[in-house]
This record gives structure tokens, C-alpha cells and sequence, in this order.
């Protein structure tokens, strides 16, 4: 079911099949196997071969074999019982921060969850409220709908990129605080349908969530509290200011590249151990912080990938600490 292209590059018409039964498809004349089948007669949007790369924050790697975004829950559920069903691995894309996708492409099915897939709900409480948004909504979504309702509580989250889903699978946060003191409940999407799963069913760590096996988040319900949206909005400039001194946000990065050990932060060791500035084809370890890595214009996933490789053993040598990656590695490396 590959889609091809006239010898002029203009782009064919889906077949009808396709067409009437709500698919958008971009298609492209690619390998043997073809998944666009897992699509066909969903509220979707689907094309072979998209490329990811300016789909991430460090705007490097490969293709997804299959990119496909819902436009129903109904349609998302029955691609995973799809992929279920013929063991086609699942990946979930959020907002790109912290993955890094493998030069030679991403295999199976990529989803990507619109910020409007599911609704978005308030209630209040006599302390506070609950917030309740679609897990493929950006960060800041929260935080400015926290601050409509004169709510406060996750005010670390604020300048974090990525969307919420991706904030709930690393239990996102910075020295102030982590998703998981906020996070009340998460809607999970399976092959085996959609439901609620409280915040103490979970088993919640330091920068990572473990959501039950092959389930996608759909919404997150926030539990927040009454309190100073003054002081709120001033702790949340102040901590922005901070990042954008000591962090290199204008840059093509993918986030803290490392976990900071018990007791120790990850940059002062790459730093001790020489590597701030360190370039590897056109990634470099950030000389504003040597806890990034960011990209100088075309590096590939294999250059970030050698950097963090190459910064683990260093400090392990000379430090004798084993430095654990927070950036996700999926895909095909090479």
C-alpha cells in the first residue's frame, strides 16, 4: 500500500480506499513492508517514512517507519489493538525533548497525540481544584491554566519543554520539585481499552514513571491547591530567568543528558573530567553546561549518541561514577 510519485516529484492521490474512510495519508515508495494497513478506516493521520528529526528538540535522526496522529480515542484504540495483534512495536512521540531517535529510523508504529485529542476538564475543590488535560498538550499548558483558575503547586514544571504526557513518563522537574507530587490520576489507552489509574498505583521514580506495558496516556488529572499566584508567577520568571543564564535553550539540545548521581550534579563531572565543549562532527557538549548537548546545525543521532557514550566512560574512569542517561535512545542506531 505504499503511496509512489510521478517522475515530476508531484505527490499521487491516496487511493480511495483511503480517502472516504477518513485517513489522511502522505505516502512515499519505500521497503517491501508496508504498515499504512494498520491505518486504514481510522480517523487518522498517517505517512511512512516521516521524518523525525524536526520533530525532536535536538533535531537530529532517522524516519518512523509509520507516523500516525488520531483524531478520535476510538481510532487510537484500535491501532494498538492493531499493533497488539500483529506485534508492531509502539512508540509514543511527545514534544521531542529528551529522545533521540537512531539515524537509521525509527521501525513500527509512531504516534504522535494531538493537544486537543481528549477534552479538557476543571473542579474545584475546597483547597485547591483538579486539572484535568490531554497528555499531548505542551507543559505549558499547565501552567497557564493553573494560573487562570488561581491555582499553584507546579510551578517547577514552568520553561520545561515537551508536552505533559512526556512530563508524566520522566516524572519531569527540576531541584524545586517533580511531576509526581501534582500528578492525581493518568487515563490510560490499551489494546485492551481506556481507563483511570490513580497516582499510588504507580510505581514513580526519579525521572521516570512505569506505566503499565504497551498503554499510551491520555489525560493526566492534576491535583493543585489555592495559594499566592503573585508569588507563584514571580518563583516561576525567577526560575526561567535562571535556566535561560545557565542553560543553552536557544539551541537545538535534547534536555539534561544525564541524571545528576546522589550527591553530585552530572555537569560538574563532564566538566572535571574535560569534556565541556568537546565536539563530536556537529554535536557538542555545551561550554554554557556540560549536562547538554546540543546540535551546531547537521549533526547526526550517532554524533550526540558518541558524546554521551563517550562521557559516561570518562567519568566512570576518572570519577568512578556510572553517569545514567535521562535522554531516550529509540530507533536504529548506526
Amino acid at each position: 500500500m505504499a503511496l509512489g510519485r510521478p517522475k515530476g516529484g508531484k505527490r499521487l492521490a491516496p487511493p480511495a480506499h483511503f480517502a472516504h474512510k477518513g485517513v489522511q495519508v502522505k505516502g512515499s515508495a519505500g521497503p517491501a513492508r508496508s504498515l499504512l494497513r494498520l491505518a486504514l478506516g481510522l480517523a487518522v493521520e498517517a505517512s511512512e517514512h516521516e521524518p523525525l528529526a524536526p520533530r525532536t528538540s535536538i533535531r537530529a535522526g532517522g524516519r518512523a517507519e509509520l507516523f500516525v496522529q488520531p483524531r478520535s480515542v476510538d481510532a487510537l484504540a484500535v491501532l494498538l489493538q492493531r499493533a497488539n495483534q500483529e506485534g508492531i512495536p509502539v512508540h509514543v512521540l511527545g514534544g521531542g525533548a529528551n529522545t533521540l531517535v537512531g539515524d537509521g529510523g525509527l521501525p513500527g508504529l509512531t504516534l504522535k497525540l494531538p493537544a486537543n485529542l481528549v477534552p479538557e476538564e476543571r473542579q474545584s475543590l475546597e483547597d485547591g481544584g483538579l486539572l484535568t488535560l490531554g497528555a499531548g498538550a505542551a507543559i505549558v499548558r499547565l501552567v497557564n491554566a493553573m494560573r487562570a483558575q488561581g491555582w499553584v503547586g507546579a510551578e517547577f514544571l514552568a520553561g520545561i519543554p515537551g508536552t505533559l504526557g512526556g512530563a508524566l513518563a520522566m516524572n519531569a522537574g527540576t531541584k524545586h520539585g517533580e511531576c509526581q507530587q501534582v500528578l492525581d490520576a493518568v487515563e490510560l489507552a490499551t489494546a485492551n481499552g481506556v481507563g483511570w489509574v490513580a497516582r499510588t498505583e504507580l510505581a514513580i521514580g526519579y525521572r521516570h514513571t512505569a506505566l503499565p506495558p504497551s498503554s499510551v496516556a491520555l489525560r493526566i488529572r492534576f491535583r493543585l491547591r489555592t495559594g499566592n499566584v503573585e508569588a507563584s508567577r514571580a518563583a516561576m520568571e525567577a526560575d526561567l530567568g535562571y535556566r535561560k543564564r545557565t542553560q543553552p535553550l536557544s539551541q537545538p539540545n535534547c534536555g539534561s543528558v544525564f541524571q545528576n548521581p546522589p550527591g553530585e550534579y552530572a555537569g560538574r563531572l563532564i566538566e572535571a573530567v574535560g569534556l565541556k565543549g568537546y565536539t563530536l562532527g556537529s554535536a557538542r557538549i555545551s561550554e554554557l553546561h556540560a549536562n547538554w548537548i546540543v546540535n551546531l546545525g547537521d549533526a547526526a543521532a550517532r554524533d550526540v549518541a558518541g558524546l554521551i557514550d563517550l562521557a559516561q566512560v570518562r567519568v566512570h574512569e576518572d570519577k568512578g561514577i556510572t553517569l545514567v542517561p535521562e535522554v531516550k535512545r529509540v530507533g536504529v542506531f548506526t
